[in-house]
């Protein structure tokens, strides 16, 4: 692969959104920063695999509960295929992909301060109900598997940010992160699927019952990455190939939209965003062990034309 440009050589374009990958994998692409993952990098990724743990990312597909942003809550029923029970179909009503742990797709969020997705598509485009520009099917199909490397945030603000609360608005800075990975001993490299355990289900499972008192649902708060132009710089020098968090916006939220990391990754580097992965045993292990670097895999909902999916990913040590 052709060398990147850096940050601040960001867009190639001058006709670009500012600090925006706009053509760099082509006017046609429909798949960011996952085009880091080559052939190359996913055969160097399974060198990770020295155990053969397996850790699944998907958090239940009830939680939480009830849903935040005011999306519906599940429904789950058992059709009967006879009168004695004995065979049976689901069917799921209400199901909302981004009510639980998600990708969030390259038609999630445009960059909103030029009124395009990514790469200069339009609403137009997104909802003319035949275009398949930046679909979620587009990452189905292709799928997703490559290293993942692990930043405990939560257990390293144990002993740093003693007062450090996942459930309220407080941000993660990336000079923090980076102390993070400095003294787990990662690092990265061109291709990583960059998950950051904020503390936020480990939290909620203690403490959502009472998350109603706390704030309005509908409109919820929680700590996450601080959303900067420093953050955005690290996250792009880094290449990464996605970012995912345990919290619901990877980002401290809410955000200033026009200066979020929604904005700067999905509509502007065509960076996937996961949301609310369950990592909570991932990190015990590894806690233990010292290895905070794994196999990951993928498999999104192959949805023609979807904003979102749960990711199907596992993280295999």
């Amino acid at each position: 692969m052709a060398k990147l440009p850096s940050f601040e050589e960001l867009p190639i374009n001058p006709d670009y959104p500012p600090h925006s990958a706009w053509g760099v994998w082509g006017e046609d692409d429909n798949l960011g920063t996952l085009n880091l993952l080559t052939e190359e990098v996913v055969q160097e990724a399974s060198k990770c695999i020295k155990t053969g743990k397996v850790f699944p990312l998907n958090w239940a597909l009830e939680n939480p509960t009830p849903p935040l942003f005011g999306r519906q809550t599940i429904q789950h029923k058992m059709i009967p295929h006879t009168v004695d029970n004995l065979a049976f179909d689901d069917c799921i009503d209400n199901f909302n992909p981004q009510a639980s742990t998600q990708w969030d797709g390259l038609r999630h969020i445009s960059y909103v301060t030029v009124g395009k997705f990514y790469n200069g598509i339009t609403p137009e485009e997104v909802t003319d109900g035949v275009s398949g520009r930046l679909g979620i099917h587009h990452m189905a199909q292709r799928g997703i598997a490559g290293r993942a490397v692990l930043l405990d945030f939560a257990r390293w603000a144990e002993e740093h940010r003693p007062d450090y609360n996942p459930l309220e608005r407080q941000e993660i800075t990336v000079e923090e992160l980076q102390q993070v990975a400095d003294a787990q001993g990662v690092t990265f490299k061109q291709g990583d699927i960059l998950l950051v355990r904020v503390g936020w289900i480990a939290a909620y499972e203690k403490e959502g019952h009472k998350l109603a008192e706390k704030m309005d649902l509908a409109h919820p708060e929680c700590a996450g990455v601080k959303a900067c132009p420093e953050t955005f710089k690290w996250v792009w020098d880094n290449h990464f190939a996605a970012v995912c968090a345990d919290n619901f916006p990877f980002e401290a939220f809410p955000p200033k939209w026009e200066e979020s990391c929604h904005i700067h990754f999905l509509g502007g580097f065509g960076m996937p965003i996961g949301e609310m992965f369950f990592l909570e045993k991932l990190a015990e292990d590894s806690a233990k062990d010292g290895v905070y670097e794994y196999f990951f895999t993928s498999a999104p909902l192959n949805k023609f034309r979807g904003v979102a999916s749960p990711p199907n990913a596992i993280c295999i040590k």
